[in-house]
């Protein structure tokens, strides 16, 4: 498609699927703006742990956006180590690092990627995305400073609480039943505890809870503790004190180790993430001038490791469409796109809330690390316990 042929694009949301649509563009020499409403990039103090790009989805995405020998160079093979256990702590399962193909990078640093790669002056920050209304062919797309842009296609990237979503779905995020509380510390103040973790990703699951810790390269250790609880459950996160006291009385009898995984988390760590979900399959009747990628169209929770992965392919599949659509004929590229993404990400949708059900079910750690030991088999990696 010729620039003269390009519709005005605007991409409401700056997380991995919206910077990587804004880069696949700018590498077919199609230009658009991203809306995002952190001030800065470096708004976010805490932007996850760490995540694995996979062949065919992120890292095929990665490189649509120019970008494959910076992650590259920012990944770390030792964060494919896994450790899974019970509440005993005891290894059930222990991978140490292999060829898998799937090394780790942390989030914050593939977002800073992904915004370094952006044509400069295409991301607006302190772009908090109000609403969108059709005028004639376009859409008004209004922010809370006031300030209205006109755009022929307005992309929603803008999360599993999207306000883009509601222009052309009234599908509601649904409550899992089960909530996550994520903590961090630095390692280097508990060296016993790193020493049991691993360099990678460690598992704990019983009783239809988990913990979850990862290092990231900045020597700090990320914690994800999940758990039952009601969609009216609060953790007071101001509170650290509290908050923890809260937590830890969700994992009462587990190893004294693991509950400290919890107890030494830092102030100003304690995020609370309630596991919500889009209903699985999600679709929506193609609407002219607006489509969804990412959470905001098919939010899934995160035991299939593919949201992001999902989000960034998402992100190429669109660039991709519009880059070789005819002149005049962006919208049928648009709407071909979501019919082969909504698949896509219906079938992730499904393995992943089959997974959650599983390993938070009655499977718990028995049955990850054996999904875990499979995964390795089939690449040829004897897995191995110690």
């Amino acid at each position: 498609m010729s620039n003269t042929a390009s519709p005005r694009i605007a991409i409401i949301g700056g997380g991995p699927g919206g910077l990587v649509l804004l880069n696949v563009l700018a590498r077919r020499g199609i230009a658009a703006t991203l809306y995002e409403r952190d001030e800065s990039p470096a708004a976010r103090g805490q932007v996850g742990s760490c995540l694995d790009l996979h062949k065919g989805s992120g890292q095929d995405a990665i490189k649509g956006a120019g970008l494959y020998d910076e992650w590259l160079k920012a990944s770390r093979a030792e964060g494919e180590e896994r450790i899974v256990t019970d509440k005993t702590g005891v290894a059930i399962i222990h991978h140490r690092p292999a060829a898998t193909g799937k090394p780790e990078i942390d989030r914050k640093i593939l977002r800073q990627l992904l915004v370094d790669g952006a044509p400069t002056g295409s991301i607006k920050w302190g772009h908090t995305f109000v609403s969108a209304a059709p005028v004639g062919d376009v859409w008004e797309v209004s922010f809370a400073d006031g300030s209205k842009v006109t755009a022929d296609l307005v992309v929603g990237a803008d999360g599993g609480r999207s306000r883009v979503r509601p222009l052309v779905s009234d599908a509601q995020i649904v409550h899992t039943g089960w909530t996550t509380v994520e903590l961090a510390f630095d390692s280097r103040a508990r060296p016993d505890l790193a020493a049991r973790l691993g360099s990678g990703t460690f598992f704990a699951i019983d009783e239809h809870k988990r913990i979850v810790a990862q290092f990231t390269g900045d020597a700090r250790i990320h914690i994800g503790a999940t758990f039952p609880a009601p969609e009216s459950f609060v953790v007071p996160v101001d509170n650290a004190a509290a908050a923890k006291s809260l937590v830890l009385a969700q994992f009462e009898g587990w190893a004294p180790w693991l509950r400290d995984l919890i107890a030494c988390a830092e102030d100003g760590t304690i995020h609370q993430r309630p596991l919500t979900i889009l209903p699985v399959g999600h679709t929506w009747p193609h609407k002219k001038g607006v489509t969804l990628i990412g959470d905001a169209a098919n939010l899934m929770s995160t035991f299939a490791a593919a949201g992001a992965n999902i989000a960034m392919l998402a992100g190429l599949e669109l660039g991709q469409a519009l880059a070789t659509a005819s002149p005049g004929r962006w919208d049928e590229h648009v709407a071909q796109f979501e019919v082969k993404m909504c698949r896509i990400a219906g079938e992730a949708a499904a393995q992943s809330d089959k997974n959650m059900k599983e390993v938070l079910g009655d499977g718990g750690a028995q049955m990850f690390a054996a999904r875990v030991k499979r995964n390795l088999l089939k690449l040829g990696i004897e897995p191995y316990v110690g």
